[in-house]
């Protein structure tokens, strides 16, 4: 089959014929995939970020956002069958340390996490497990949510630990309209009633944010005038900041963006969170991180996207094409997201 595999840190993947994967335990999925996104993880992972954290073998096949059908399954699967259209959560866990037992499987010690330390979907064919797929409702393509896989999911999550504080009268800032946070703009809306303000150095990227049920934008240009515009909007700063940029200045302005004992929600990564603590206790806020999201996380996110509440913006590029795909990520040419279609 023909599949995207990194060679080496800070080159191109290559696109080349590899072997098909194959069932080899009770649990195993093997999935025809349908579509993968692209996600700036995937430039990190190029760079070598993650090989210090999860040290993956090269070369390997790249893909962490995969949604398909199911192709065959292992003799213990029952919760899907051959021909089912499923999504799959990044990571494939084991059901049975302590945090799988309390629905957290982005914690699983046992985990593998197909497209950053194991062979993802950038391919034909991938394989995963049974705790991973969810099955799609009729009427959803993979190529139109793949990449809610970990985009979506991920923005979700953290948008859904943040709902209980984000009441009818509360302020919701999001930083970067890209694509995490088209899509937790979206979540926002859906879940819960606070007023959104959107802010983001693309014009283009403010009008989806409006179209999506942004009450307020504010275009960044200077860091001083946008908290300015920010402060002036919210009354005195967000109740809750999404930093879905973590990078570039964004991690060191969304703390500035928060009223007290507001919550800055760490997203995207990248920079680093820079607090005086005397500043943190005295103001009493809260820096939360975010990773991925649970199993449960992804099955609500795929019933808002059925009901139509979360929809995906896409570009979408034949396999072959990935390195154009990422050039335009890194140009900063895509709003929302790429997706790779074998």
């Amino acid at each position: 089959m023909k599949a995207v595999r990194l060679h080496q840190y800070g080159q191109s993947p290559l696109v080349e014929e590899v072997a098909e994967p194959t069932v080899s335990g009770p649990w195993d999925v093997i999935v025809d995939v349908g579509a993968a996104g692209l996600c700036r993880t995937d430039l990190h992972i190029i760079e070598g970020q993650w090989d210090p954290i999860q040290h993956p073998s090269l070369p390997y096949i790249l893909g962490h956002e995969n949604a398909g059908w199911v192709r065959e399954v292992g003799s213990a699967v029952h919760n899907v069958k051959v021909g089912d259209t499923v999504i799959m959560h990044p990571l494939t866990s084991c059901g049975l340390c302590p945090a799988c037992r309390v629905g957290q499987d982005s914690h699983c010690e046992n985990a593998t996490f197909p497209g950053i330390n194991v062979n993802g979907g950038m391919a034909g064919q991938l394989l995963t497990n049974a705790r991973a797929v969810v099955k799609l409702d009729d009427g959803l393509e993979p190529r139109d949510v793949a990449a809610l896989a970990d985009a979506g999911l991920t923005a979700y999550h953290a948008v859904r630990k943040a709902a209980g504080d984000l009441f009818p009268g509360t302020h919701a800032v999001v930083i970067g309209a890209g694509g995490l946070g088209h899509i937790g703009i979206q979540a926002l809306a859906a879940i819960t009633s606070a007023t959104i303000t959107v802010v983001d150095r693309s014009e283009e990227a403010l009008e989806l944010a409006r179209q999506l049920g942004a009450h307020h934008t504010v275009l960044s240009f200077n860091d001083d005038q946008v908290e300015q515009q920010v402060l002036d909007i919210t009354g005195g700063g967000a109740h809750v900041v999404f930093d879905f940029v973590g990078e570039k200045s964004a991690e060191l302005l969304a703390p500035k963006l928060l009223r007290n004992r507001g919550s800055h929600y760490v997203i995207g990564y990248g920079g680093a969170v820079n607090l005086p603590t005397i500043d943190i206790i005295s103001r009493e806020i809260n820096v939360i991180g975010n990773l991925v999201g649970t199993y449960n996380d992804l099955v609500e996110l795929m019933t808002l996207t059925s009901q139509g509440r979360v929809t995906l913006h896409t570009a979408v590029y034949p396999l072959d094409a990935v390195n154009d795909a990422i050039a335009d990520l890194e140009a900063g040419r895509l709003v929302g997201r790429g997706i790779l279609v074998p």
